[in-house]
């Protein structure tokens, strides 16, 4: 049993050493541990420092981002034959004395994912309230579109199964954290939570939430992205059914009218609108069943491409580097 504790970092020179000496290398039930840190184009010493401190290092050229950086923690994952893949951040807000419990339900084949839990107790100190509150409004909506209940789903400190990493297929790079709950989840994996402690720093800034609206933005469209994949007729739907309900609305208006007076006027206009909504939401419904089609055309990919991961890498050797 390989496991892989894999770190993002950007211009971390000032706490990689310490997170990458904290982390325990035995575990029960893993035979094999080492420490990843994926820099993600530091121009600082956090390489040189990560290396120093024990981690196997891969750089980015430049600046990709934190979801780029997990695409690659995921191929150098499987092409060194990992069983289970810990994610952990490189400012020491996670206790990575906490990673038994976190893997506890992997070993156990209980999960193939897990997601540490930060908010069990509420907010944590010193954690921004806008933040916390953002969170907890991703967490609902999360939830709403995955059939599934969660409480925490942007926290970075998270365990993958084989079966998780082997199908993954995912494109974001801004962040990954919601990308891979509902690629998970609909593809029918098991995810679970697990309560986690974490401390904020006062003095430190998010790499990845420092504006809110740019994170809301940003994050919108990956969540998007991952519905059009997996549940197209889901949002056309909505969105068709909404223009086919206001055409209707319009109509019915007009016609409870012309029943009462006998005339159009002055709502004559209220038809054309009504017309205008009624074929625009026949349109969508029809792009809404193409694109049902296309759906099932993913779903072969990925379970094909799930088929070529699993031939390829299952006798890969830590010879092997990410490409």
């Amino acid at each position: 049993m390989r496991m892989i504790i894999f770190i993002p970092a950007f211009n971390e020179e000032g706490r990689i050493t310490e997170t990458v000496a904290n982390i325990p290398r035995m575990y029960d039930g893993v035979t094999d541990v080492s420490v990843m840190v994926v820099d993600d184009g530091s121009t600082d010493k956090t390489a040189e420092l990560a290396s120093v401190a024990g981690a196997e290092v891969v750089s980015h050229t430049r600046n990709r981002g934190v979801g780029a950086a997990f695409h690659t923690a995921v191929q150098y994952a499987l092409q060194h034959n990992c069983d289970i893949l810990v994610g952990i951040d490189a400012d020491g807000q996670f206790n990575p004395l906490e990673i038994p419990t976190l893997i506890a339900p992997l070993l156990k084949g209980k999960a193939d994912m897990v997601i540490g839990n930060r908010f069990l107790s509420g907010k944590p100190a010193n954690m921004p309230g806008i933040k916390f509150i953002g969170n907890k409004m991703v967490s609902r909506f999360i939830s709403k579109i995955s059939g599934q209940v969660f409480t925490d789903v942007s926290c970075g400190f998270r365990a993958y199964g084989r079966e998780a990493l082997l199908r993954f297929n995912i494109y974001g790079e801004f962040t990954y954290t919601h990308e891979t709950i509902l690629s998970s989840v609909y593809q029918g994996l098991k995810v679970v939570e697990i309560p986690i402690a974490v401390t904020y720093y006062t003095d430190r800034k998010s790499r990845v939430a420092g504006s809110i609206s740019k994170y809301a933005a940003r994050t919108s469209q990956i969540i998007l992205r991952v519905l059009l994949d997996y549940r197209p007729l889901r949002v056309f739907g909505v969105i068709g059914g909404g223009f086919l309900a206001i055409g209707m609305g319009f109509g019915l208006f007009l016609f409870f009218h012309y029943i009462l007076t006998g005339s159009f006027t002055p709502y004559k206009s209220f038809g054309f609108i009504a017309l205008g909504f009624g074929l625009f939401g026949l349109i969508i419904l029809v792009i809404a069943l193409v694109a049902d089609m296309l759906n099932r055309m993913k779903t072969n990919q990925d379970k094909i491409l799930y088929e070529i991961r699993s031939l390829r890498y299952q006798n890969t050797t830590p010879k092997d580097k990410p490409q």
